[in-house]
């Protein structure tokens, strides 16, 4: 094959449609069909088990909670501060978020607001640096 001596190439016809099809290969295997029950594999099927210590981190707050993420993050943080406070005062190094509810967290609101702003209820920074405190503690005086 000749090539032009004016315009140099990287590539050779050949070569440019073996790396098109060294592309497109890999991208066919995800998407063909499991072989054993004939169905399209779910996105799901490559999630990563969460680690024991995940299993008591407070979940992210459902979107009905509160209209802002602002607000639910603020309520996240006072249902940490919900269970690290019960968590001293019961003395124990076990898992208590079962234990707690969303509505326990807005039912909390009155003793962490900060202001009269219904958008801007509570300083989450200070919530935040709150809970990190007493799971600190919790986790200080579980060690021993």
């Amino acid at each position: 094959m000749k090539t032009s001596k004016r315009i140099p190439s990287r590539f050779t016809v050949m070569e440019a449609g073996l790396l098109g099809l060294s592309l497109v290969i890999p991208v066919a295997l995800l998407l063909r069909p499991d072989a054993a029950s004939g169905q399209d594999r779910p996105f799901t099927s490559m999630a990563i088990e969460r680690d024991e210590a995940d299993e008591c981190r407070v979940p992210k707050p459902p979107a009905d909670l509160a209209e802002t993420a602002y607000l639910r993050n603020g309520y996240r943080a006072i249902l940490r501060i919900l269970i690290a406070e019960e968590a001293l005062a019961s003395e124990t190094c076990t898992c208590l978020l079962d234990q707690f509810t969303w509505d326990q967290a807005l039912g909390a609101l009155p003793r962490f607001q900060t202001s009269d702003n219904p958008r801007l209820p509570f300083k989450v920074l200070d919530l935040y640096a709150k809970a990190d405190a007493l799971e600190a503690q919790i986790a200080e005086v579980c060690e021993e």
